[in-house]
This record gives C-alpha cells, structure tokens and sequence, in this order.
C-alpha cells in the first residue's frame, strides 16, 4: 500500500467538501446583540473606544434593534446609563426609568425581539460599582443582593424577556428567582453572569456604559482570571439556585472555562466577547493588518467550538449579515 494510505485532505479539497464536514457551525440564531441606552431623543454617540458602536437613546435604540431583528438576530442585551446616579441606583429601581422605558418601547416595536436585561447597579450608582458600599469601601453582598432582586422585577415588570444579572454578588440568582415567582413572573428566564472574571478587556464598555467604578476595582466580587475550578463552582451554584443559562465573560481568553462548564451542566452556555475583543480585532483591520471578516468568523467558531451555545458580540449583526450573504 502506497503512503499515505490515510489521506484527511480528502475531505478539504473544496469549499463543497468542507462545508458538507464542518462540525461547528454558527447561525444568526445563536447570537445575542448588545445596546447601550443613555437618555434623550435622536441621540447616536459614537464610543470613542469601540469604533461602529453609539450610545443611542430609546428612540434610536428601537431603531438599531429593528436593524438587529431584520438581518436575523433575535434578541439584544440592554444596558442603561441613566444621568441620575446615586448611592442607591435609585434610577435602576424607577419603573419609569431609562431602563424600564427602553425594555418598554422595545417590545412594543419589536414584539419577538427577545429583550435581556443586564441587572446590575454599577451604571445607576455615583460611585460605579456593582453593589452597595459601605465605610471603608467595602462591597455589602447582602444588601446589593436584595436591591439586584427589585431591580430584575422592575425590569420583568417593564416587559423583559430574561433578567442578566451581572454583578457577581453571591446568592443574587436564588433572591431574584423567588422575587420574580412570587410577583408573578415564573417563566421569566435568568441568564446569569455565572463566571465573570475582573479582567482588562472590559476598558470599551466602562466608556459605552458610563459604569468606570470611581474607586479600587471590582476584584473583591468579580473572579480572579486566574482560577478554573473556582469557576465551575460558581456556575453549579447558580444552576443550583435558579439560573436558566450561564454565561462565562470574557470568552476569547477563556475558552477551556468554556468547555468545562459546557461539560459540567446541562443548561445553556451564553459566552461573552466583550469589548476589549472587539476593540481588538477593529483596531486591527483598521490598520489594514488583518481581514476584519474573517477574523470575526474565526473567532466566533472557535467560542463555538469550545461549548458555548450562545455568543454575545458586538459583531452580531454584521455576522448575522455574513452569514446570511454566503
């Protein structure tokens, strides 16, 4: 027998070929768009940081949604950066509040949009972290958890499709699943920001979100980039109190936190590729260094290949487009 008699280039010899043996694959379905909502009408406010992405007010939030949902993307992640901020997040608990109003007008203009709501307080509060603060600086777990749990009720209230909460204060998925279940809202979904890690890739978001914290850093509640198995704890502690899907955040530099926890539990796998990512690849293919699409497939396929089922990104839509022109 001549060598090699086992040839895998057999089955990569045309695009037919590979794309009949390709074994990741990513749909328009799978993705998840993020909206950055600030007050006023006809504001669109490029982010400096993140080249392409505005902080748009509701009216052209309703707007980049429809453009979203029509290249097939089906559903937003929101984020609200209110001007009254204080200790309280009074603005985040306000049913006429920016978040409310932007979850409102959403689904009003776009009924099977899929509206997630990120449930924090760091965009809310004067001091810009993810919880209240006591003297000293210190984070108080307990009394965060039970403003998060009014804050994901306002929300569903608002009309919400699933509450994200993000601030990484223990025992916020089990406070916000009783609230929701005796408010009424059992079949609200709870997509948890189950490992999220105090990583350097978040600097974009904290200028598109208004959320920068005005003291320390948030080390002391987000996960140590360090630590793997301290990760798969805190993602069976939230399927264990309630969580519908969990999301790891980032997702680039996190990929083997990826395919443990999508080998660890049976819900859905959402993975975040945050701004600093995306920033990243933009500075890049502005500079003429790199081909912006395909670097954005590639590594779209590869948080898909490590176990993710749903990728947040800022690319959604231009993906969606992508995919939909091959």
């Amino acid at each position: 027998m001549s060598f090699p008699s086992v040839r895998p280039r057999r089955t990569r010899q045309s695009d037919p070929w590979r794309r009949m043996v390709r074994e990741t694959r990513l749909a328009p379905d799978q993705l998840i768009y993020p909206l950055f909502v600030v007050p006023g009408s006809g504001v669109r406010r490029p982010v400096t940081s993140m080249p392409g992405i505005c902080q748009l007010s509701v009216d052209e939030a309703v707007t980049e949604a429809r453009s979203a949902l029509d290249a097939g993307v089906p559903a937003v992640l929101l984020f609200a950066a209110p001007a009254r901020k204080d200790e309280k997040a009074s603005a985040a608990l306000d049913p006429s509040g920016l978040a409310a109003e932007a979850i409102a007008a959403l689904k009003t203009a776009c009924p099977q949009l899929l509206v997630w709501a990120d449930v924090c307080l760091c965009g809310a509060t004067d001091h810009g972290h993810c919880g209240h603060v006591l003297p000293g600086g210190v984070i108080d777990n307990d009394s965060s958890v039970r403003t998060l749990a009014e804050v994901a009720l306002n929300y569903a209230r608002a009309g919400a499709d699933a509450v994200a909460p993000s601030d990484m204060m223990d025992g916020r998925v089990q406070a916000i699943r009783r609230a929701l279940d005796r408010d009424g809202f059992a079949m609200t979904p709870i997509v948890s920001y189950a490992a999220k890690f105090a990583s350097a890739f978040y600097g974009p978001f904290r200028e598109a979100a208004e959320s920068a914290p005005a003291f320390g850093d948030r080390r002391s509640y987000q996960m140590d980039p360090a630590n793997g198995r301290e990760a798969l704890r805190e993602v069976r502690l939230d399927v264990e109190e309630g969580a519908d899907l969990v999301m790891v955040k980032p997702a680039g530099p996190y990929l083997d936190v990826i395919r443990q926890v999508r080998d660890t539990v049976e819900v859905p796998v959402v993975a975040y590729q945050v701004s600093g990512e995306f920033s990243l690849i933009k500075a890049a293919a502005e500079r003429g260094w790199i081909d912006e699409p395909a670097a954005v497939m590639e590594a779209l396929t590869g948080i898909r290949r490590a176990g993710a089922d749903l990728i947040i990104t800022y690319y959604a839509r231009d993906v969606a487009r992508w995919l939909r022109s091959r």
